[in-house]
């Protein structure tokens, strides 16, 4: 299902969206019993008789799922309710079971959250409001791709515990809709709920949209498009549904409600099926779930555990280590990255040095080796002492470059790796003046126009000298003693 309209056409109109997020929580073991989130392991391997719904089998809660629900929910600064309800949403798929899912309806976890995801034009916060946060378990997985004219079932999922964050439909493009994704995405990652592996299945996104005139107030009839596996691919698919939604318009048709489900390959979204209301799904209390009862200190105590969030740790690097707005940006976008060059920068003291140095030379070998940074070879006191030794001159930059480079591959300490490779920076005066009249020597008619005052020449002969010292030269004692040559 495509559409070709007008730029004109789209200019008349406004996208409103609001986007569903469901986060697999970081437990392990499922939702309502003992069995293993593990991903991976052979199919239907993690089942139990409680996950498998069979006769007298009873769901028991795991607590640890509403620690974590309760992180999220607080992070995202949502009203987390005393009292929440478990309740049974009816429907019927395959993958599915008991017939239903356990979910949260009319009494969730959290209410009223809410997420900054840049600033308005007169420089106010651009604010998502967040309705309402959930619990609920996953479903299993259909695969249709197994065996030749057949779907097979794995019920390994069934049981995982998820949240679903649901948020108001304040988003009015897929570019915004992307930033939201991308910092909900991150603020998670900072209170560590989930490992949000898109390729897994720990987050998945839902976005319901609709279009109205530019200046109307009123909502438009909404659709909801489902299997998008990234943030591109949701932004992707918000500009075909608005396009198909104008063009349905502007033809004077009528915007049906339904699910779609997004064709990455074809650019295109096509029919799944009509969109249920709540009343479809026949939700009521479990009856095998007491309500969910929280305390007022037992939220408090979860709300003072919450480490520094995104927003907090951007502030204080611009404030404490006195960096620009897009080193800021870079080095908080992971929590890890952000402990990383804290811990370097507090044990060299120069956090510019610091923020250089992991921004450029480790970043790239993270990028290039898709190593975590939790498992990466080079610890952060070691940097910090690469960084030190720089800069009391017992090695040049470029030997330092070299240094890391080998501590990438070993994991050894730089002052092992300067001595065993003969990268110590030689500032003895008598091998350096011997470099330098090599380096004159070498380039007499260079040496000729750098007397006659074509001074940036200068950068040829130190990079002659430290070539011939293989970059052990002291490049202070090289300037020196080049400007004393050209001087005598």
């Amino acid at each position: 299902m495509s559409a070709t309209v007008g730029a004109p056409a789209l200019a008349k109109y406004e996208m409103v969206v609001g986007l569903e997020v469901h986060v697999q929580l970081r437990t392990r073991t499922k939702l309502f019993c003992n069995c293993s989130t593990q991903f991976g392991d052979p199919p239907n391997r993690n089942t139990c008789p409680v996950c498998l719904a069979l006769p007298g089998s009873l769901p028991v809660l795991n607590e640890s799922a509403v620690e974590l629900a309760t992180r999220a929910a607080l992070a995202l600064d949502a009203s987390v309710q005393e009292e929440s309800v478990f309740a049974r949403k009816n429907y019927f798929y395959p993958d599915l079971p008991k017939g239903y899912q356990i979910s949260q309806f009319d009494k969730p976890l959290a209410l009223d959250g809410r997420l900054v995801i840049g600033e308005q034009h007169d420089g106010s916060p651009m604010r998502v409001r967040i309705t309402r946060v959930h619990m609920e378990e996953d479903a299993g997985k259909s695969i249709h791709d197994r065996y030749p004219a057949a779907s097979a079932i794995d019920l390994n999922r069934a049981g995982t515990p998820l949240i679903e964050i649901v948020s108001e439909p304040d988003i009015r493009s897929s570019a915004e809709a992307g930033s939201y994704l991308r910092l909900l995405k991150q603020l998670l990652e900072y209170v560590d709920v989930s490992d949000l592996n898109m390729e897994e299945g720990s987050l998945r996104v839902d976005a319901n949209i609709s279009i109205r005139e530019r200046g109307a107030t009123k909502l438009g009839t909404k659709t909801e498009v489902k299997n998008m596996n990234s943030f591109s691919g949701v932004e992707r698919a918000l500009d075909a549904e608005f396009a198909r939604q104008v063009a349905i318009v502007e033809s004077q048709g009528r915007v049906e409600q339904e699910t779609l489900l997004w064709d990455a390959d074809r650019g295109t979204v096509r029919p799944a099926r009509s969109k249920e209301g709540s009343h479809d799904y026949r939700y009521f209390p479990d009856p095998d779930l007491p309500p969910l009862r929280l305390t007022k200190e037992w939220i408090a105590g979860i709300r003072d555990r919450l480490p520094e969030l995104p927003d907090a740790r951007r502030r204080r690097f611009a404030t404490e280590h006195k960096l620009s707005p897009y080193d800021v940006d870079v080095l908080t976008a992971s929590p890890h990255i952000a402990e990383y060059f804290e811990a370097v920068a507090h044990a060299h003291g120069d956090s510019k040095t610091a923020a250089n140095w992991v921004m450029g030379d480790v970043l790239a070998v993270l990028k290039n080796t898709g190593v975590p940074i939790d498992r990466f070879s080079v610890r952060p006191a070691d940097l910090a002492t690469l960084l030190d030794m720089v800069r009391g001159g017992a090695v040049s930059n470029s030997a330092a470059k070299r240094i890391f480079a080998l501590m990438v591959q070993t994991g050894d300490r730089p002052e092992q790796i300067a001595e065993r490779e003969g990268l110590a920076q030689v500032g003895d005066e008598a091998q350096v003046a011997a470099w330098v009249d090599e380096a004159i020597a070498d380039k007499p008619a260079e040496w000729q126009r750098y007397l006659a005052g074509e001074k940036k020449l200068l950068g040829v002969f130190v990079g002659a000298v430290m070539k011939r010292s293989g970059g052990r030269a002291d490049p202070r004692k090289v300037n020196q003693l080049l400007s004393t040559r050209a001087s005598g």
